[in-house]
């Protein structure tokens, strides 16, 4: 079977690549006729070819020297690359697999489609929803894929205490040790995303970090407030994905930390890109610190917003070709120390070869020597490869567990009240507490046409407590019916948003006939859904059919007017990111990271 372990260690193969590269023996494949995109100098070299041997490069060439070389007896499969260029193959340095809403396997076809080969994900999702377990499921799917996968070990499962939310795992310092000792994969610490704990001096916190930092690994940040920047890097945390402007992004360079430019669809909250790398562009940092990635995508944006793509933006806001290219290889290589395997085309590193036009578009993908992407299209080998798919354990398919008779509404205020009400800051990653005065009222309907209001409501999931709380959520848009998903991050319970309750105990009847998953419902009606029944957050279909499905998703979400995607909406309840947010334990105030009432009447709180 194709995997990332079909290419041996290198320490076995270094007399074999010596005589491919001085011509003593014939290697197995020649990509010739190619212009070679170098990351170590940043220059496109024209007129070269590669000599592969069991999946590493054995050396670079002028064009034609295998040719003229007639090594007798040779049996080298010859490709002609017809001008194009060759670059390495893309290394994404922070995604969450689980927000593709796809298994590492499934994942894979898309990710080589999109030219990256390699990639670093943080499993927390499934982490706080299986413990342990889910992460391990994860991780031998993983090892099926046709893919380089490399765990940054979840480190905030729960992302708050036991008072603010409940999850279904939880990551102890030393169960993040054991996962470090366990699982070679294991290559860092994951985003700590409890950067306000961090920098207070939270015990388990910093007992976490130790974990990693005993044992050498980096420890990988999720910092929002130029204030907290030095104090994570002071704890250790040596990266981001969260600058979110130039300034940030600035700060963190000086501070020693790298900085992952993070791309994404720009009408979602993912696409911080085009601002922090300003940070290089018009305040003259240096780049060799700084990456790009993906963090979070869906399944139908990963098939139109890959790494390629993101790479495309960086030359768009004014990064020569090169540079732009090598901060999706070899940089987060580099970062991870790992640049002896992966991000450049040089021996005897892997041979995790892509073919470019002159637009950066990819045209094939080699993955360990062998052609997975040929013409923009999966080859049969990769078919075959991605048909044998890991199975999760039966465990994985029964983990929504929700109570059976619930109130997904609040009831309606009989006197003046204020209100504590979440609004959406576009793009949708940080809410506003806004505090909302309702007058008396015949029905919830007059409230939301004037406030532009809606209902939201988190429903706990893990079997733990029943736990259900109610919210009112600002500027949504929800004119008319409901949605809901079981990828409430990061406890990953059921968040709904609603104008009714029927609408909304339809949707959540929904979420848990499919096992876990995302849905839109409106008058009674389901009209669009997308069944993760594996761990309530994971798809077990082929990537083009998850695709699809979320393709009509989306557009029954914006039918119902929803502004926010629905990858931002998942957010509401992540209790780590300011201001108001709405667990399955009620509103919490994260700054102050305390829960609030919904309602408060002349100074006493309902």
């Amino acid at each position: 079977m194709l995997t990332r372990f079909s290419v041996a260690p290198l320490h076995t193969m270094t007399r074999s690549l010596a005589a491919v590269a001085m011509g003593r023996a014939a290697p197995d494949l020649v990509i010739t006729g190619a212009r070679l995109l170098s990351t170590y100098t940043e220059r496109i070299h024209p007129g070269r070819e590669l000599w592969i041997k069991a999946g590493r490069i054995a050396v670079v060439k002028p064009a034609g020297a295998f040719k003229r070389a007639k090594l007798p007896g040779a049996r080298t499969r010859i490709y002609d690359a017809r001008g194009g260029i060759l670059a390495p193959g893309l290394v994404d340095p922070h995604v969450h697999i689980e927000s593709s809403m796809m298994t590492a396997c499934a994942f894979a076809e898309a990710a080589l489609l999109n030219g990256t080969t390699t990639v670093f994900c943080d499993s927390h999702e499934i982490g706080n929803v299986c413990d342990v377990a889910g992460i391990e499921w994860m991780l031998a799917d993983a090892r099926q894929a046709p893919l380089s996968v490399f765990l940054t070990v979840p480190s905030t499962v729960p992302a708050t205490n036991a008072q603010l939310e409940t999850a279904g795992g939880d990551l102890t310092p030393a169960k993040i040790g054991r996962i470090f000792d366990r699982w070679p994969e294991a290559k860092a610490l994951g985003e700590k995303m409890d950067y306000i704990s961090v920098a207070m001096g939270d015990a388990r916190s910093h007992a976490i970090l130790a974990e990693a930092l005993k044992r050498g690994r980096p420890v990988c940040g999720h910092i929002y407030g130029r204030e907290f920047v030095a104090a994570g890097a002071a704890s250790g945390v040596s990266d981001t994905h969260e600058a979110i402007d130039r300034e940030i992004s600035n700060d963190f360079l000086e501070n020693g930390v790298w900085v992952f430019l993070r791309g994404g669809n720009p009408t979602t909250p993912w696409h911080s890109l085009p601002q922090a790398i300003k940070a290089v562009t018009e305040l003259g940092a240096n780049p060799k610190r700084v990456c790009v990635c993906t963090d979070d995508r869906d399944a139908d944006d990963l098939f139109l917003f890959g790494m390629d793509w993101v790479v495309r933006q960086a030359v768009a806001a004014g990064l020569k070709t090169t540079t732009a290219w090598s901060l999706g290889s070899l940089h987060p290589a580099t970062r991870y120390a790992l640049d002896g395997d992966f991000g450049g085309l040089a021996p005897p590193r892997r041979a995790d070869v892509v073919l470019l036009n002159d637009a950066l578009e990819v045209q094939n993908t080699w993955f360990g020597g062998e052609l997975v992407v040929a013409g923009r299209k999966i080859t049969s080998l990769l078919d075959r490869a991605l048909s044998r798919r890991y199975r999760y354990p039966r465990a994985a398919y029964q983990t929504v567990k929700l109570p059976r008779r619930v109130t997904l509404t609040p009831k309606l205020p009989v006197a003046a009240v204020t209100a504590n009400v979440i609004r959406f800051i576009p793009p949708g990653i940080v809410t506003a507490r806004d505090r909302v005065a309702l007058a008396p009222a015949a029905a919830w309907a007059d409230h939301f046409t004037r406030h532009e209001l809606c209902f939201l409501t988190v429903v706990e999931r893990h079997g733990k407590n029943g736990g259900v709380a109610h919210g009112l959520l600002r500027d949504f848009g929800l004119r008319d019916g409901a949605v809901a998903s079981s990828v409430g991050h990061d406890a990953h319970n059921v968040v709904l948003a609603g104008t009714n309750e029927h609408d909304m105990q339809r949707a959540l009847a929904a979420v848990k006939k499919l096992r876990g998953g995302v849905c839109v419902v409106q008058r009674g009606k389901v009209l669009a859904s997308v069944a993760l029944p594996i761990a309530g957050l994971l798809s077990d279909r082929r990537a083009p059919v998850v695709a699809k499905e979320t393709t009509a998703l989306k557009r029954a979400w914006v039918k119902l007017g929803c502004r926010v995607p629905y990858m931002g909406f998942n957010l509401l309840p992540l209790s780590v990111i300011p201001e108001l947010r709405l667990t399955d334990k009620g509103l919490v105030d994260v700054i102050a990271m305390k829960i609030v009432p919904l309602f408060e009447v002349q100074g006493r709180k309902t």
